[in-house]
């Protein structure tokens, strides 16, 4: 078990300097842009923050997840694609495991990160 975390983390470090390095910045760009949009969205709806609400109000937690993947599939879908491509082309196999993990930290994270503060911020400088 320890050889194959140490080899998958080996390959997942190994992918900041490979030959699609850009999506390292092009992925979370759209992600923060999609944030963007959802925040305004919520402050525009009077909604709580997203990360505030979706660990506060279990019973709303459903219907979060559900508009977050409506605005977050596609970018999802993608950097899984594109690193299932990379580690066909460059590992000769493919990790299931490690492309969601890849496409989580580019299109997830950053998503999830954004989108409260800049509802936050929406709200309070009333840039409606």
């Amino acid at each position: 078990m320890s050889d194959f975390l140490l080899r998958s983390v080996g390959e997942l470090v190994a992918r900041v300097g490979d030959w699609l390095s850009f999506r390292f910045v092009l992925q979370p760009s759209i992600a923060v842009i999609l944030a963007l949009r959802a925040g305004v969205r919520d402050a525009r709806a009077n909604r709580p923050p997203f990360l505030a609400a979706l660990l506060s109000q279990p019973s709303a937690r459903g219907m979060l997840l559900r508009d977050a993947w409506h605005d977050i599939a596609m970018l999802f879908s993608g950097a899984a694609a594109i690193d299932a491509l990379y580690q066909y082309v460059v590992l000769e196999w493919i990790h299931p495991v490690q492309a969601v993990i890849v496409a989580g930290l580019l299109a997830v994270v950053p998503y999830v990160l954004i989108r409260g503060p800049c509802s936050r911020l929406v709200r309070r400088g009333g840039v409606l």
